[in-house]
């Protein structure tokens, strides 16, 4: 004989019925996954689902950078500063494309490129940084932001400037001014850091 099973057995049945579901959209769900190798799931966790994707399409824009040969061929070619460094740490040498010095900032397009120089006479790129001269925003103004982080003042080159550690990782953390993993041992083009950055 067939028995109807008892509501509260049909109700807990349905009960993990729409759990498993409600889960398995979320797992789904576009703002959940991370679907670029160039996105990493701890500065998903650290600063949110837009910021990661920032930062993610910062890696793809500046990939083929790896090779200074490409940056120079892409007009990051106009040598900044020597290798800069101070007792927190180091940026490397900056390598901009002035074309891009205009006042405005975009995620794929970072105004300079760092540097750090190797042991066998070559250089990786560590780092980005966006810059914005004073002439273009007021050192009285309130600072340009990206990746959700302020600007930082730059007496010393007149600008704004926001530094983004993508291809090197930095213990004093993503937008730091200083890496203390970076090194300038490497080359005899030194640039000593006056005060913080």
């Amino acid at each position: 004989m067939f028995r109807l099973p008892h509501a509260r057995g049909v109700a807990a049945v349905m009960s993990v019925m729409v759990t498993s579901v409600v889960m398995l959209a979320a797992a789904c769900d576009s703002e959940s996954t991370i679907t670029s190798p160039f996105e990493r799931a701890s500065e998903r966790a650290a600063y949110g689902v837009t910021v990661s994707r920032q930062l993610g399409e910062l890696r793809v824009a500046t990939n083929a950078f790896h090779d200074s040969t490409q940056a120079l061929a892409a007009s990051w070619s106009a040598k900044i500063t020597s290798c800069m460094w101070d007792v927190n740490g180091g940026m490397g040498f900056h390598y901009g494309n002035v074309g891009l010095i205009d006042g405005e900032v975009q995620v794929d397009k970072p105004e300079l490129l760092l540097y750090e120089p190797t042991a066998n006479g070559k250089s990786q790129l560590v780092a980005v940084e966006y810059v914005v001269p004073y002439t273009f925003r007021s050192r009285d103004a309130e600072p340009p932001v990206l990746f959700g982080q302020r600007f930082a003042r730059n007496d010393r080159f007149q600008l704004w400037g926001l530094h983004a550690w993508v291809w090197k990782e930095n213990p004093a953390g993503m937008f730091a001014g200083m890496n203390p993993q970076v090194s300038c041992a490497s080359t005899t083009d030194l640039d000593v850091v006056p005060m913080a950055h």
